[in-house]
């Protein structure tokens, strides 16, 4: 099996990866996935496709990310690897479709706009 290169985006953050047959070792920017994501949250986001694909530990993964936060990061690269699995076989697309985690979520940061605090926020309104 060739490698296999997919693109994911949520925010600001934009990953790309690699994906490859192995025995499940998943590198992101040059680290292993638990010590680049310490939270268990955010490990179980970057499983949540190989878990629901069957394919744990059948799968090399290796990550560039960049941008945003590390959250943002997270759900790129799960939307990347979600990608990848289509790409290998479209029978998976149903069941990764279901939990939602084909779909680009759309939601960035509103800009802040002038004579305002914030994006939504107003200075304090003062009539006398």
């Amino acid at each position: 099996m060739e490698v296999i290169n997919t693109l994911g985006r949520r925010k600001k953050s934009v990953a790309r990866i690699y994906l490859t047959k192995g025995k499940g070792q998943y590198t992101i920017n040059g680290k292993d996935y638990k010590e680049y994501f310490t939270t268990v949250a955010l490990q179980y986001r970057i499983n949540q496709p190989f878990t629901l694909t069957d394919n744990v530990d059948q799968y090399d993964l290796k990550v560039n990310v960049a941008g945003g936060g590390i959250t943002g990061q997270a759900e790129a690269i799960r939307l990347a690897v979600s990608r990848a699995f289509v790409q290998i076989d479209a029978d998976h697309k149903p069941a990764l479709k279901a939990e939602g985690l084909m779909t680009r979520d759309p939601r960035m940061v509103e800009r802040k706009k002038p004579g305002q605090k914030k994006a939504r926020k107003k200075f304090q309104f003062s009539k006398r």
